[in-house]
């Protein structure tokens, strides 16, 4: 039988891919290995030491960065979990919704976010917030990053609700459930992999994001991918690359979960109900 189109058969692709595995990665490596260096040197090596690590927490600059990783993670918190809230609602909407008038119009408004460049996202933003006269502070970064992050929570979301049977919601129903207990007890138990990925997502999307909050962040305010930013622009020095390298972890952690959540969608969603 001839043999199907494989990409892994051609000559130059694990060339091609290592070389593009090498761009992508071995700035990251670079970054994490002199984070251990002894010396003030970004580029001369004097030995393994967790110094700079050490300053991160104790360092001239630690209390900037405590408060930036504060503001970081209250934000992501409470963007994820509304984010991945209204993805519910909006996931539930689409798919156990039928047709109705608008639908192709509202799935492209909830994927807008991801296809529109960043850049123009912060600045409309920025318009926007200014036009209405909305102060520009904290506040201001969680609404832009509930905007931002809502399409990427969901996706994993409907992709596990397309997943699950509408027979067991009607079979609820046919046994006088209403609409809320039907959510309750038989389709949120049966989705909660892919909104527990979408939260780790949006999480981790807020995070990380610096275009955005670096626009409607306000004076005053930072978070710290742009606490880095404001370092990085009075020289590079090794307790940036120390904390890029713990948020790089964190990042990798968190994205790890997600995928490993995320794997589950591809088991059957109904097998724990049939057995039980």
């Amino acid at each position: 039988m001839p043999r199907g189109f494989d990409i892994k058969h051609y000559r130059g692709f694990y060339t091609l891919t290592l070389l593009c595995l090498f761009i992508l990665y071995a700035p990251l490596i670079i970054v994490m290995i002199y984070s251990f260096n002894d010396g003030r040197s970004i580029t001369v090596w004097q030995g393994v030491s967790l110094r700079w690590y050490a300053d991160i927490f104790v360092g001239p600059e630690a209390e900037k960065f405590k408060l930036a990783a504060r503001n970081s993670l209250i934000i992501a918190v409470i963007a994820a979990i509304t984010a991945t809230s209204i993805a519910t609602a909006a996931s539930i909407g689409m798919i156990r919704g039928g047709n109705f008038r608008g639908k192709p119009a509202s799935f492209a408004l909830i994927s807008l976010p991801i296809m529109v460049p960043e850049i123009v996202s912060a600045v409309a933003t920025l318009i926007f917030f200014s036009a209405i006269g909305f102060k520009l502070g904290i506040l201001s970064i969680l609404i832009a990053h509930i905007v931002f992050c809502i399409p990427f929570a969901y996706l994993p979301i409907a992709a596990r609700l397309q997943g699950i049977e509408a027979s067991y919601e009607e079979a609820a129903q046919d046994l006088y459930a209403g609409r809320w207990a039907t959510f309750r007890y038989v389709l949120m138990p049966l989705m909660w992999p892919g909104i527990l990925s979408g939260f780790l997502l949006a999480f981790i999307i807020s995070l990380d994001d610096f275009i955005i909050t670096n626009f409607v962040k306000g004076a005053g305010i930072e978070t710290l991918p742009t606490a880095i930013f404001g370092s990085v622009k009075q020289g590079i020095k090794p307790n940036i690359m120390a904390l890029s390298t713990l948020m790089l972890l964190v990042s990798v952690l968190l994205v790890t979960l997600s995928f490993f959540v995320g794997r589950r969608q591809d088991t059957n969603p109904t097998t724990n109900t049939e057995d039980s």
